[in-house]
């Protein structure tokens, strides 16, 4: 594989007990969105220094008749900004008279900013902290494939227009603390972050901490934070030459074990009696999400009234 693209990920694509079918929630079309054909083509900014990447995205883009402009550097791109309205912008990191990062900072607290993809060779933890810090919707490491940027463009103009802010506590490559909040855009932007802290990991480890992550984090939004946005989930990532540990920290009063008797987990070593239950309830089917996550793990601790849980996976 030659690339990568944050948002798709499908080894995370699993239900929590209980779930609702969480597939098209977020995918909010925005407002203003009806209106004359002309009306509804979306204006994308490709901001790149590199010509021949840049003329490449902005041929790819109009050939599926979005209005495309291109900036060759920052400062162009920010003058660029200031003058029309962008739907979105592909931005790269590293260009001259002013960076990606500084673009995407300028922007901060603009009344309606355009959504914001990131495009750059350096995947490194500081970067993609850095673009979570600064409201990035998006991040796409190079080189980039046509069919995955053109499904991540898609996907990215679906959603609503105003980016629900992540807080950057801890920017530590070893030390990652971030509040996000409930919502399911939000959790969605942070798993493709994250998986950029995580491209170092042995690839099973790597699909392992990453189904381990995405039930848990689903379950702190959903269940602890019932999709408000107004409320926050508080992540730790920390990575040693051993182990990998996450914390997640939900605003929700937690639960017990015993009233989860639609999932798996309640049933010990006869998992599948949980399915009468469901189907009595009119839940899907479904239920199994903390069990997968329980061996996947190497570790999986719950506090006391279980709205904060910590899993670790060794490395050695």
């Amino acid at each position: 594989m030659y690339t990568r693209v944050d948002f798709l990920f499908p080894q995370r694509c699993w239900y929590s007990p209980g779930a609702r079918n969480l597939g098209t929630a977020a995918e909010t079309v925005d407002a203003g969105s009806i209106g004359t054909p002309e009306e509804n083509v979306k204006r994308i900014l490709v901001a790149d220094d590199d010509r021949t990447l840049r003329e490449w995205l902005a041929g790819i883009l109009r050939a599926e008749r979005f209005d495309v402009s291109t900036a060759a550097d920052g400062a162009a791109t920010l003058k660029k900004l200031r003058g029309r309205r962008f739907d979105l912008v592909l931005l790269d990191v590293r260009m001259p008279r002013m960076s990606g990062l500084d673009v995407l900072a300028a922007l901060r607290g603009k009344k309606n900013p355009p959504k914001v993809i990131v495009i750059t060779s350096d995947d490194s933890p500081a970067t993609v902290l850095a673009a979570i810090r600064e409201n990035a919707h998006q991040y796409i490491a190079k080189p980039i494939d046509r069919d995955s940027l053109m499904s991540l463009v898609r996907q990215t103009l679906r959603k609503r227009a105003r980016v629900q802010a992540i807080g950057v506590i801890s920017a530590r490559p070893d030390w990652v603390e971030l509040a996000v909040p409930c919502s399911l855009e939000a959790a969605e932007r942070l798993e493709g972050f994250m998986t950029h802290l995580e491209a170092g990991l042995p690839e099973d480890v790597r699909i392992a901490v990453g189904q381990a992550f995405h039930e848990l984090l689903m379950n702190a939004v959903e269940w602890g934070g019932k999709l408000d946005p107004r409320r926050q989930v508080r992540i730790s990532y920390l990575r040693a030459k051993r182990m990998v540990l996450y914390r997640i920290a939900d605003p929700g009063p937690g639960f017990n074990l015993a009233d989860l008797d639609h999932a798996a987990i309640a049933y010990g070593d006869e998992p599948m009696k949980h399915g009468d239950v469901r189907v009595e309830k009119g839940l899907r089917p479904g239920g199994f999400g903390l069990m997968m996550v329980k061996a996947s793990v190497d570790e999986l601790l719950y506090n006391e009234k279980h709205n904060e849980v910590v899993f670790v996976k060794y490395l050695d």
